[in-house]
């Protein structure tokens, strides 16, 4: 059985892309691609099927991380539902997440962050242009997250 994790910001061409690439990549480093099914989604419906933005795709570039062919889409009930881990980026995600997916019945959504044992935000670049300062954040997470898959057991 796979873990399916999805990466939620409210476009979906920016941080959770951004976040899909590099826990993807970190998966591939490890040897655990067959363990996962990896993805993201938006919460609004302002960039629908627009390809990640052009700061994500040069940071990736810069950092050797390979990105797979995206367009954004928006979260579903029926996304909720196959998903295992609902990883939102900042607490205006958390809040429509919990709004879009009924509250969460089934314990299934987190920020990011919070495995890394804060609630702070992942920074955005879309009002920053810092894509580094996203990069570092994301990383930060994403490593935190996988310890807590290890450390649960599902790595």
């Amino acid at each position: 059985m796979k873990t399916r994790v999805l990466f939620v910001c409210h476009g979906n061409i920016c941080r959770s892309t951004m976040a899909q690439f590099v826990f993807q990549h970190m998966v591939d480093e490890r040897h655990l691609t067959d363990r996962f099914i990896i993805d993201s989604r938006a919460t609004s419906t302002e960039e629908i099927g627009n390809p990640p933005h052009p700061g994500t795709v040069r940071k990736m570039h810069e950092e050797g991380i390979p990105m797979v062919p995206h367009r954004a889409r928006q979260i579903t009930w029926s996304d909720y539902v196959d998903a295992d881990y609902i990883i939102g980026m900042d607490e205006w995600n958390m809040k429509n997440l919990g709004r879009m997916l009924k509250g969460d019945p089934d314990g299934k959504v987190y920020k990011l962050l919070e495995f890394a044992g804060t609630q702070r935000d992942i920074a955005d670049p879309w009002y920053t242009g810092n894509f580094d300062a996203t990069y570092e954040d994301v990383v930060e997470g994403c490593r935190a997250f996988m310890k807590y898959l290890h450390e649960n057991g599902e790595v």
